[in-house]
Formats: C-alpha cells, sequence, structure tokens
C-alpha cells in the first residue's frame, strides 16, 4: 500500500511538472504569433503600394510584353516554409507531401528546392527530395526581413543572365484556415501573373499616372520588391501558422493532463482514505484486546 501511495504521489508532481510545461509553451505561442501577425499586414499594405506602381507602370507602357510572352519556363526553384521548433503537429510532412504532389504533377527539366528549417529538411529527404540549400528560420520578427532578403538574392542568383520568363518560383507554406485549422499553399511567384501585366482599361482616378526614372530599372525594381513583400508574406504567415497550431496542440495537451490528474488525485485520495481507515482499525482492534 504505501509502493502504491508513493507511486501515485510521484505520478502526481510528475503530471503537475508537465502541466505547468505545458502552459508555459502554450503562453509563448500565442505571445509569439502576436508580432508575426502584425508583419504580414503591415508588408500586404507595402504589397498593394508595389502592386499599384506595376499596374501603373503596365498602364503607361501598355502591357510588359517582355514577360507577358508564352514561354514555357525550363528552371523551377521551390521554396519551401518548414518548422523547426517541433510541437506542432506533422507540419513538416503535410509540407513535404505537397511538395511532392505538386513536383510529381508539374514536372520540369530542372528543379532546386530551398528549404527553410533542417526538420523540414529531413521531411523532404523521406519523400526522396533532396534541398540545395536548408536555411534556419527567423527567431524573431527582425529575421523575416533578412530571410526573405537571403532569398531573394538566391533568386536573383539562380535567374542572373536569364530571361526572367525562363524561370519559375513557387512558395510552399502553410497559413491559417477556417475555424483555427490550417491548410497548405502552393503559390506560383513567377513568372509573374498575367493579370499583374495587363494594362487596365480605366485608369482608377482622373490623375494619370507616370514616372520619370528609365524603364527597365523601374520594371526590375517593381518585380523584386513584389517578389520581396510576398516571400517575406508567406514567411511570416507561416511563422502564425506554426505558432498557432503549436498553441491549438498545447490546448489538447493541457486538457489531456488536467484529465489525468483528476484520475490520479482521486485514486491517491482513495489511497490515503483507506490508510487511515487501516490505521484507525488497528487501533480499535488493539484496544479491544
Amino acid at each position: 500500500m504505501a509502493q502504491t501511495l508513493e507511486h501515485l504521489s510521484r505520478k502526481n508532481d510528475t503530471l503537475t511538472s508537465i502541466r505547468g510545461i505545458v502552459r508555459t509553451m502554450k503562453t509563448l505561442s500565442a505571445i509569439n504569433a502576436s508580432p508575426y501577425e502584425q508583419a504580414a499586414e503591415s508588408i500586404e499594405a507595402y504589397h498593394h503600394t508595389v502592386l499599384h506602381g506595376l499596374a501603373a507602370f503596365v498602364y503607361r507602357t501598355g502591357g510588359v510584353s517582355v514577360l507577358s510572352q508564352n514561354i514555357q519556363p525550363n528552371k523551377r526553384l521551390l521554396v519551401v516554409f518548414g518548422s523547426d521548433h517541433g510541437l506542432c503537429g506533422n507540419y513538416n510532412e503535410l509540407l513535404a507531401n505537397a511538395v511532392t504532389d505538386y513536383s510529381a504533377a508539374h514536372p520540369i527539366a530542372q528543379q532546386h528546392i530551398l528549404c527553410i528549417g533542417s526538420r523540414m529538411g529531413n521531411a523532404l529527404l523521406e519523400q526522396d527530395l533532396t534541398p540545395d540549400v536548408v536555411l534556419m528560420p527567423p527567431a524573431s520578427v527582425d529575421g523575416v526581413g533578412r530571410l526573405a532578403g537571403d532569398i531573394v538574392t538566391r533568386i536573383d542568383g539562380l535567374g542572373r543572365g536569364e530571361p526572367l520568363a525562363n524561370l519559375a518560383v513557387t512558395l510552399v507554406f502553410t497559413q491559417r484556415a477556417e475555424h483555427g485549422y490550417q491548410e497548405t499553399v502552393t503559390r506560383a511567384l513567377l513568372p509573374l501573373d498575367d493579370s499583374l501585366l495587363q494594362p487596365a482599361q480605366r485608369w482608377q482616378s482622373r490623375a494619370l499616372p507616370d514616372y520619370s526614372m528609365a524603364g527597365g530599372a523601374l520594371l526590375s525594381s517593381l518585380v523584386r520588391n513584389h517578389v520581396f513583400a510576398s516571400v517575406f508574406r508567406a514567411s511570416a504567415e507561416a511563422m502564425v501558422t506554426e505558432n498557432a497550431t503549436r498553441l491549438a496542440l498545447m490546448q489538447q495537451a493541457e486538457e489531456s493532463v488536467d484529465e489525468q490528474l483528476d484520475v490520479v488525485k482521486q485514486e491517491l485520495s482513495n489511497v490515503r482514505q483507506d490508510e487511515i481507515t487501516n490505521e484507525l482499525m488497528d487501533i480499535v482492534i488493539g484496544h479491544l484486546a
């Protein structure tokens, strides 16, 4: 009986410690998600300005024929935003499956994979996909900008010396869905979508857009900033979703630990009561004897 009481006490202490850890992780996930969400909203406003500038450029030039030619890309870069922090379920495995399905559905002569997170790299290796580069995920909001800049630089290096239409860039990440769920997103970034390159039939204000710098330099800057904003948005959204997923799992874990704690405390109370009853019976029997 003493061993059972000792065992239950030790189990109660262990579950109490686990509950404290789970609650801490739950709190950290809720705190960490907020800055990334604000960053995603901010870059969305910046991206809207960039797209507005691209629309103005296309309106003044009557369309960008160099970018809108129907050229089949011969090279593709897949940028996969995974997680390295754990405690978020099958986050990386779902992304690896999406990359596998996308590669099978869209075969191409030359494919490169840029992976964010070493655990994401291992998940890709299990699918017989070898990433060319593995980068570390951002540890803070400031790291999102640095990561996006690094990815844009690598895209520039991969497509250097070739027409932009020859390079396809696809982003694979997770984003929040309805009712607290997450969904895997596969978004084509380059070549630019035709809807971005078609001039508007009527400009949206009475002041017609114009520019003073060289057209080629302006177009290059607009495309680069469009790529940067898209990569930044995908990275920030992936971090928000990761923390939201971890928060949901920690909530489930906390409920499970609480249920086990209730059972253990009830058993512990019963054992203690039995011991007290036995002690009292021994005293009564000894007195009667």
